[in-house]
């Protein structure tokens, strides 16, 4: 069975962004792949400084990954930084990373343009992550359509150290992503983002969501006016309703006396019945945090004897000897 890996920061609160543009292709994959997913804590070393909100953060994500129907009895789900491997092969591999492709990231290159501070873990962020593929001997990697030039800057380290040492040892994993929903447009219309504070939260209290689509910024339109279809609530709306839902909604826009107000509450209500059964699963995750623990360290026991394995013979390739496991 071919593998497939991803992982999300847990730099804050997550979103429906990140469900369609990646926990819902983990768990449509479960059944055909050996699914390992993990919380990249490492990663979000590189914003986020405050220790308790990291924690907590964390147990979210999980509480998350497994309301919204990841099997750990089919997926293996960790903790990045309980697989100390990732930061090893890091090192092996940021010998052989050129700076000139880091500096060429989109990521690295957007977030110092907002004013992001320059730190040495984001610009190197592409080879950690790299690492986190490479060591797991993936096949596919779901990810979202922003993340697919770190793929292939994966798949370029991953040729170079094989070149190098001219051995065929890292696969070199094809990217899986959903084109019809890897980008969901935020509040604002920009793409949905922490960053952006423009996000939805599928696990928030009632108030809060009602709070975050009512906050969805539309024109000014009077209601008694036809309203143009192509909006961003009609956008967001599109990835929890069918194609007839969409024309039923589109025909409210255009035939006047609808207001975006009106979209608005169909939109939250839609929400609300397709995340109905995962927020009643997390509410029940929520009582049992050992068992969230127990799944935490058993998926990072198994990922971490496959990486051991993999480190070891890496270490061997580039010359070191003093493999003691």
């Amino acid at each position: 069975m071919k593998r497939s890996l991803s992982g999300i920061q847990p730099s804050g609160i997550l979103h429906i962004g990140n469900y369609f543009g990646a926990m819902k292709q983990f768990v449509d994959l479960q059944d055909n792949y050996d699914g390992f997913y993990f919380i990249a804590d490492y990663h979000s070393l590189t914003s986020l400084t405050k220790a308790e909100i990291l924690k907590e953060n964390t147990y979210n994500i999980v509480l998350d990954y497994l309301a919204v129907g990841l099997d750990p009895n089919k997926s293996t789900i960790f903790l990045q930084s309980n697989v100390p491997e990732h930061t090893e092969l890091t090192w092996l591999l940021s010998n052989i990373t050129p700076v000139g492709l880091l500096e060429r990231g989109h990521s690295y290159k957007d977030k110092i343009a907002k004013g992001i501070p320059s730190n040495t873990g984001l610009l190197t962020y592409p080879v950690l992550m790299a690492a986190d593929i490479l060591i797991y001997d993936t096949d596919v990697v779901p990810v979202g359509k922003d993340q697919k030039q770190h793929l292939e800057m994966t798949r370029d380290i991953a040729m170079k150290f094989n070149q190098q040492y001219e051995v065929e040892f890292f696969k070199l994993p094809e990217p899986f992503i959903l084109d019809d929903s890897a980008i969901v447009p935020g509040t604002d219309g920009q793409k949905m983002s922490k960053s952006y504070n423009n996000t939805i939260n599928m696990f928030a209290t009632k108030k809060k969501l009602k709070e975050q689509v009512m906050s969805i910024v539309t024109d000014s339109t009077p209601l008694e006016e036809p309203k143009n279809p192509d909006n961003n609530i009609s956008k967001i709306y599109a990835l929890f309703n069918n194609i007839d839902k969409q024309n039923e909604l589109k025909d409210k826009f255009l035939a006047g006396n609808f207001g975006y107000g009106h979209a608005k509450t169909e939109l939250l209500n839609s929400i609300l019945e397709y995340f109905g059964k995962a927020r009643e699963k997390r509410e029940e995750l929520e009582k049992d945090i050992d068992y969230v623990k127990d799944v935490l360290n058993e998926g990072s026991k198994k990922a971490r004897a496959i990486a051991i394995e993999k480190i070891k013979k890496a270490k061997e390739i580039v010359g070191l000897i003093g493999n003691i496991y």
